[in-house]
């Protein structure tokens, strides 16, 4: 029995207008920054620092999910399902990575929705 689970459900406000690339494999990908507002209660840090938000970025490869992605405006509010990934590339001499939510699903959500 597999006991593993990445599921990822987020509810935020589209920050910036998605981008639209084609990868040297000639892959399609749109990205986008979610902005999701933190619970009051895990808004403080060890340091005692006070965050407000989490900025998550979210990738979109198939075409649905990359045609939805495309149409938001920034402000938007969406939720989006998907997995957690971490994605390794080289930069230079370096290896370098990033996690992000690879979007199975992308809904609009009706203002006070959230």
């Amino acid at each position: 029995m597999d006991t593993s689970v990445n599921e990822v459900r987020l509810v935020g406000r589209v920050s910036g207008s998605p981008v639209h690339r084609v990868l040297p494999s000639d892959d399609e990908l749109v990205t986008f920054r979610l902005v999701v507002d933190r619970p009051v209660k895990a808004r403080s840090t060890s340091s005692g620092r006070q965050v407000r938000v989490d900025t998550i970025d979210i990738a979109c490869w198939t075409s649905r999910t990359r045609r939805r992605a495309i149409a938001l405006e920034s402000g938007e509010c969406v939720e989006v399902s998907g997995a957690l990934r971490r994605r390794f590339w080289r930069a230079g001499a370096a290896a370098v990575s990033r996690c992000e939510v690879e979007a199975a699903s992308i809904d609009r959500l009706r203002v006070g929705a959230a």
